[in-house]
């Protein structure tokens, strides 16, 4: 996971430990953590169908940080707070200035996406985290009697490529996405809420999960189905006392738990499962070319005009988040892989 502001994109990886399926099977971990790498070594057994000596040796991927999650005894373990110490808090630094944010938790399905951002139980993901140490802040600040904060929350689920709002699930259907002119796409009668305490996001943040569609899949139980979008909208209002005016600041922290990337011959989907499916590689896939086109635009690759067009369009994901990703002061977001 990581906080886009000030025009950069973070990557980072986790990796979990082994679910009672995988311990069930007797499997062997193959992840190593090296600072910011990540070695993948092949197992023993895949010398049978190896095509060479390169199929055997390790393969070191470097990232922008690795969190080993697998072992608690272990010294080097990373756990909710240490994600939220890395990427909830300059996430929050930079929403403060002004800037938008993304983080998007990707990775296969069954791989901790949803435990990462959301958390379970007592053990808080990085989405409530950051709506916690946001509101203390913002007590902070409110000291101040010419500072004034206020908080909207939304939380929508994108299914099969239609849009469901999970603060008012009565509004079944597929809501429609449109975009002005000026503020960029939004979701047509989508509910936001102003909210003022972190008990209030906390319950909203329950009734939303509950609503989220979910499946069983041969690969996790409870699968999501659906991508979801939990968005904060921070406003400041500042009375200048010296010019008399009000200034206003304003920045939109969307935080992303992507539905699993998934191969149809591993999860088993057959019929709504596998139509699920294909949506959701599409989607990712989608979100992959723009992410790639905004890293191109930013290192001069491309310039912007017809040849360097962002397909934010191609989706009704990356539409959505089009002033996320490319940004209102901030460009680009942030990527979370989970292993």
């Amino acid at each position: 996971m990581a906080p886009a502001g000030g025009g950069n994109i973070k990557v980072v990886v986790r990796c979990r430990p082994f679910n009672s399926r995988e311990i069930d099977r007797g499997s062997k971990c193959i992840v190593e953590m090296k600072n910011n790498q990540t070695v993948l070594t092949p197992p023993s057994d895949a010398a049978h169908g190896a095509k060479g000596p390169k199929d055997l040796a390790p393969k070191a991927f470097a990232f922008d940080r690795s969190y080993w999650s697998f072992d608690k005894s272990d010294p080097d373990y990373a756990g909710q707070e240490n994600l939220h110490n890395d990427l909830g808090k300059p996430l929050l630094d930079n929403a403060f200035q002004g800037y938008n944010n993304c983080i998007f938790a990707y990775g296969q399905t069954g791989s901790g996406k949803s435990y990462s951002m959301m958390g379970y139980g007592k053990e808080h993901g990085i989405i409530p985290k950051i709506c916690q140490d946001m509101f203390e802040r913002i007590g902070g600040l409110q000291q101040d009697k010419n500072t004034r904060c206020t908080v909207e929350v939304s939380y929508l689920e994108i299914y099969n490529e239609r849009v469901r709002d999970l603060l008012n699930p009565s509004t079944k259907g597929n809501l429609k996405v449109r975009e002005h002119p000026s503020t960029g796409p939004y979701v047509e009668d989508l509910a936001k809420l102003v909210v003022g305490s972190f008990q209030e996001i906390e319950n909203l943040m329950d009734e939303g999960n509950k609503a989220r569609t979910v499946a069983a899949t041969n690969m996790n139980e409870t699968s999501s189905r659906s991508h979801a979008v939990f968005t904060l909208i921070l406003t400041q209002k500042t009375f200048d006392t010296d010019t008399k005016m009000e200034l206003e600041k304003q920045a939109k922290i969307s935080l992303v738990d992507l539905a699993g990337s998934e191969r149809a011959t591993s999860t088993g989907a057959t019929g709504a499962r596998l139509k699920e499916g294909a949506e959701i590689n599409r989607s990712l896939s989608t979100l992959g070319r723009v992410i790639a086109a905004l890293a191109d635009l930013s290192t001069g690759k491309k310039k912007k005009g017809a040849g360097g067009t962002v397909p934010y369009r191609d989706s009704v994901l990356t539409w959505l988040l089009k002033d996320s990703l490319g940004g209102n002061n901030s460009e680009y977001p942030a990527l979370c892989r989970f292993c």
